[in-house]
C-alpha cells in the first residue's frame, strides 16, 4: 500500500481559502472555454467562407458547361445556313437539339434581326416575326451588343413575349464579312436556375441572381429573398455572357457560430455527407459532358466552312492531317490555350503537343479511328503548352471521311478541364483527410438510416480495435448491431428505443457488446436524431468503450462491501470483548475482596491460588481476541493458489498422535488437481481445527471415520468434512454454534474459541461456512471456496 505524504494544512493556501479557490478554478475554466469558443468561431467562420466558395464555384463550373453547351448549339444551328442565306433542314436539326437538351424553350434564326425560324412553332407563334431592333429598346441595346462584342451574348432575364421568364442568347452569323442575322437560343430562367444549381431550398445559404439594367443603370435581382448582403457572409460571380451577377449569401447571424461547441462530430459527419454530395455533383457533369459529346458529333459531320464561327467557338478546335498528324487549321481558343500562334500551330504535329506519358494511349485509339473500328473516341489527355506547361483537356476527335472512304483530315476539339483535375484532387485529399480525423478519435463514429429501418450506412475503423469487427462486417447485415449486444442488456436497449428514442433528440446510454474475441466490453452510446425530432433522418452518434471505468466502479464497490463487513464483525467483537473482559474483572474484583477480608492465612492462599487460575483464564482469553483482531483488522491479507490436497494431508499428519490413539479412520478423496486462493496460514489453521475437532468429538460406542471429499461448484469448489461422532443439536445450539466462548459437550480442555476463529478466518477470504448435523449421528462442515 503507498502511503501518501500529506502537508500540514496552514501551509496550504488553498484550503485556507476554499472560496477563492473554486472562483479561481471557475474562472479559469471559463477563460479556457472562452478559448476554445473564439478558436471554434473563427474556425467555423472560415470553413463558411470555404464553403461559400465551393458552392459558388460548383455553380460557376455547371453555369459555364451549360452556355458552352448553348453555344455549341447555336454554332450548330449556324452550320445549317448555306452561303445563299437560307437554312437546310432546319426543323429537323431544331427537333433533335430540343430532344438532347430539354432545359431549351426553344431555338430561332433572326436573320437581320427579324425572328424567321423557331423550334417548337407551337407555344411560340408570338415570337414569329418579332423584329429585335425595332421591338423595344432593351432587345435592340442587347442586339447590338451581340454584335459589337462578335460572340454569344444573353439578354434577360425578361419577360417572354410567348410567355414567362428566361433569357436568349443570340450568336451573331457572319457570311464572309458580312452580318447575316443570330442564331438564338431560348432557355427560361427556372431552368437556367435549376441547370446551374442554383436552389434556395437550403437552410442556411441562399442564392441571388442579378443583372444591371442596361436602360436604368440600376442592379436587378430575379430571385426572392435578401437584397442587402453587408451583415451577412457572402461570395458574388460575374458571367460576362450576359452580364450576370450570381450571389451566395450564409444567412445565419455571426453570434449563431458559437452555438457549434457540441456539434463538433455532427460537423465532421456534415463534412463527409458533403463530399458525398459533390462526388453525386461531379457524376452529374460527367452526364453533362455526354451530352456534349453527342452535340459535337453533330458539330464534326459538317466541314467547317465558316471562318468567323469557328474562331470565336468557346472551345479549342482544331483541323488535323489524319496521316501526317499535322494541324491545318486551329481556333483562336485553341491557340490561346497551347501557347502558340495560328501561324506557328499550322503545320505543327499534334503529337508533339501531347504529354509523353500519354502518347502511347492516343496512339492506340487513333490507329482504331484510321482503320474505321471506331468513328470517334474522347479520352482526358494532357498537353504541354509553349511554356512547358501541363494542361488537362477532354479531347473529342471525330473523322472528317466517310465509313468506307480513305482517312484524310479529323476534327480534334478540346476542353480545358486543368482546374477541373486541381480541384478533384483537391476534394480527395479533404475526404482522405476527413476519414483520417475521424479514424484517429478514441470511439466508434457510426451513422444509421432511419427510413431503411435502422440500417448501418457508416462506421469509423475504430470499430475493429475496440470490437475486432471490420467495416464491412458492421454494415454487411442488417440488425447486426442489436444481435451483439450482450443478451442480458438487449431486453433493456429494446425497451429503451422503443419508449425513449422519439422522446429527444441527444441520448446517451450504456449497455454491453459481445466483442469478435468472445470478451464483454461495456459501450456508453451518445448519439443524436437528424436534422430534427420532426424530421428524422439519420441517427449520429459515437460508442465509447467504458469497461475500464465499469471494472473500477465494480473494485470499488467491492472493496466497499468488504470494509462495510469489516466494521460490522468490529463492532460486534467490541461487544465480545466488553463482556468477556468485564466477566474477568468481576471475578477479580470479587477475589481481591475475600483476600482482604481473609481472617486466616490459610484463607488467603486459597483465594491467591485462585486468582491465579482467574488470570491465567483472562491471559488465554486475551490471546485469543488479540488472534481475532488481527483476523478482522487485517484486509490486504495475501492470497495465492494452494494445492488442497496437499494441505488436507498435513493437517492430517499433524493429528496422527490423536489418530493412532482413537484408532480413526480417515477417507481423503480430494482431487490432487484442486486450487484454491486462500491465506497460507489460513487454511493450515482451518483445516487442523476441523479434523482436531472431529477427533475430540468422537462417538465413545464406534470407531471414528472422517470423510473429507471436494467437489466443483461453479467458479469455485466445496470442500466437506464428515465424520459419524457425537454431533450438535443444530435446533438447540445451531445460532450459538459459530459463537465466542460457546461449548456444548461439556470437555474440560473445551473454550470456545475454534469455531469462532476458524468461522471469521473463511470470511476474512470472502468465502463461507455451513454445518449439517444430528445429535448421536455425527457432522458435516463444509467450506464453500468461491
Amino acid at each position: 500500500m503507498t502511503i501518501r505524504s500529506k502537508q500540514p494544512v496552514k501551509t496550504n493556501w488553498f484550503i485556507l481559502n476554499p472560496k477563492l479557490t473554486a472562483a479561481l478554478f471557475f474562472i479559469l475554466l471559463i477563460a479556457i472555454i472562452s478559448l476554445i469558443a473564439h478558436q471554434r468561431y473563427l474556425i467555423v467562420k472560415e470553413n463558411r467562407e470555404k464553403e461559400i466558395s465551393v458552392m459558388l464555384e460548383s455553380v460557376e463550373l455547371r453555369l459555364e458547361q451549360l452556355l458552352k453547351s448553348s453555344q455549341n448549339i447555336t454554332l450548330t444551328l449556324a452550320l445549317t445556313i448555306n452561303q445563299n442565306g437560307d437554312p437546310g433542314n432546319f426543323e429537323e436539326i431544331a427537333s433533335e437539339i430540343i430532344k438532347g437538351n430539354p432545359y431549351i424553350q426553344a431555338v430561332q434564326l433572326v436573320p437581320k434581326g427579324v425572328i424567321k425560324y423557331t423550334y417548337p412553332l407551337k407555344g411560340n407563334e408570338q415570337a414569329l416575326n418579332l423584329d429585335l431592333f425595332k421591338v423595344n429598346k432593351q432587345n435592340a441595346m442587347a442586339a447590338r451588343k451581340a454584335i459589337e462584342l462578335r460572340k454569344m451574348y444573353y439578354q434577360g432575364p425578361i419577360n417572354l413575349v410567348q410567355g414567362g421568364k428566361g433569357v436568349v442568347g443570340r450568336l451573331p452569323i457572319y457570311i464572309g464579312k458580312k452580318f447575316w442575322g443570330f442564331s438564338a437560343i431560348v432557355i427560361k430562367l427556372d431552368e437556367l436556375l435549376k441547370a446551374a444549381g442554383i436552389d434556395n431550398s437550403h437552410e442556411f445559404y441562399k442564392f441571388q441572381f442579378s443583372k444591371i439594367n442596361p436602360i436604368t443603370n440600376e442592379e436587378e435581382f430575379f430571385l426572392p429573398g435578401n437584397k442587402s448582403f453587408n451583415n451577412n457572409t457572402f461570395k458574388a460571380k460575374i458571367f460576362e455572357e450576359g452580364d450576370w451577377k450570381i450571389y451566395l449569401t450564409d444567412i445565419r447571424a455571426v453570434y449563431a457560430d458559437y452555438q457549434l461547441g457540441s456539434l463538433v462530430i455532427f460537423g465532421i459527419l456534415l463534412s463527409i455527407l458533403s463530399s458525398y454530395l459533390l462526388l453525386r455533383l461531379l457524376n452529374k457533369q460527367g452526364q453533362l459532358y455526354g451530352t456534349l459529346d453527342e452535340q459535337n458529333d453533330l458539330l464534326t459531320a459538317a466541314e467547317s466552312k465558316y471562318k468567323t464561327i469557328f474562331d470565336n467557338a468557346a472551345i479549342g478546335i482544331g483541323r488535323v492531317n489524319s496521316i501526317t498528324g499535322e494541324f491545318l487549321e486551329a481556333n483562336a481558343f485553341l491557340c490561346d490555350l497551347i501557347g502558340y500562334s495560328s501561324k506557328e500551330l499550322t503545320h505543327k504535329k499534334i503529337k508533339t503537343l501531347i504529354h509523353g506519358d500519354d502518347l502511347a494511349a492516343d496512339a492506340r485509339d487513333f490507329k482504331r479511328l484510321l482503320k474505321n473500328e471506331i468513328r470517334e473516341f474522347s479520352s482526358v489527355r494532357r498537353y504541354v503548352n509553349k511554356n512547358n506547361e501541363v494542361i488537362w483537356a477532354n479531347a473529342i476527335v471525330s473523322p472528317l471521311w466517310d465509313e468506307g472512304e480513305k482517312p484524310s483530315n479529323h476534327i480534334i476539339i478540346v476542353d480545358d478541364i486543368t482546374k477541373q483535375v486541381a480541384y478533384e484532387e483537391q476534394i480527395i485529399a479533404s475526404q482522405k483527410h476527413i476519414e483520417e480525423l475521424i479514424n484517429s478519435i478514441e470511439g466508434i463514429v457510426w451513422e444509421a438510416s432511419i427510413k431503411d429501418n435502422f440500417a448501418n450506412t457508416f462506421v469509423s475503423s475504430k470499430v475493429y480495435d475496440i470490437l475486432g469487427y471490420t467495416q464491412e462486417e458492421w454494415a454487411a447485415e442488417l440488425g447486426f448491431f442489436l444481435k451483439k449486444i450482450y443478451h442480458e442488456d438487449i431486453g433493456r436497449v429494446r425497451e429503451y428505443l422503443d419508449h425513449e428514442l422519439w422522446l429527444r433528440k441527444h441520448h446517451e446510454y450504456e449497455y454491453r457488446i459481445e466483442a469478435k474475441d468472445g470478451s464483454i466490453i461495456w459501450i456508453r452510446d451518445s448519439f443524436t436524431i437528424e436534422p430534427s425530432l420532426e424530421n428524422p433522418e439519420k441517427l449520429r452518434g459515437i460508442m465509447m468503450d467504458i469497461t475500464a471505468i465499469k471494472e473500477a466502479e465494480e473494485t470499488l464497490h467491492q472493496s466497499y462491501e468488504l470494509v462495510n463487513e469489516q466494521n460490522k464483525r468490529l463492532l460486534n467483537f467490541s461487544y465480545i470483548v466488553s463482556h468477556n473482559l468485564r466477566s474477568h474483572a468481576s471475578n477479580i474484583d470479587g477475589i481481591s475482596a475475600l483476600i482482604s477480608n481473609a481472617e486466616t492465612e490459610e484463607e488467603r492462599k486459597e483465594m491467591i491460588n485462585l486468582l491465579r487460575k482467574v488470570v491465567v483464564n483472562l491471559n488465554d482469553t486475551l490471546y485469543n481476541l488479540n488472534n481475532i483482531v488481527n483476523i478482522h483488522t487485517t484486509i490486504n491479507m495475501v492470497k495465492e493458489p494452494l494445492n488442497l490436497l496437499e494441505y488436507v494431508s498435513n493437517a492430517i499428519q499433524t493429528q496422527e498422535a490423536q489418530i493412532v490413539s482413537k484408532q480413526a479412520e480417515i477417507v481423503n478423496e480430494v482431487p490432487q488437481d484442486v486450487y484454491v486462493y486462500f491465506n497460507r496460514a489460513y487454511l493450515e489453521s482451518v483445516l487442523l481445527n476441523l479434523i482436531s475437532n472431529a477427533l475430540r468429538y468422537s462417538h465413545a460406542l464406534r470407531k471414528p471415520v472422517i470423510k473429507i471429499t471436494c467437489i466443483p461448484n461453479g467458479s469455485g469448489y466445496v470442500l466437506s468434512i464428515s465424520d459419524n461422532g457425537v454431533g450438535i443439536d443444530l435446533a438447540k445450539n445451531g445460532e450459538k454454534l459459530f459463537g465466542l466462548n460457546q461449548t456444548f459437550h461439556g470437555n474440560s480442555d473445551a473454550r470456545g474459541f475454534g469455531l469462532f476463529i476458524t468461522k471469521n478466518q473463511i470470511e476474512a477470504m470472502g468465502d463461507k461456512i455451513e454445518v449439517e448435523s444430528t445429535l448421536g449421528v455425527g457432522t458435516t462442515f463444509k467450506i464453500l471456496f468461491i
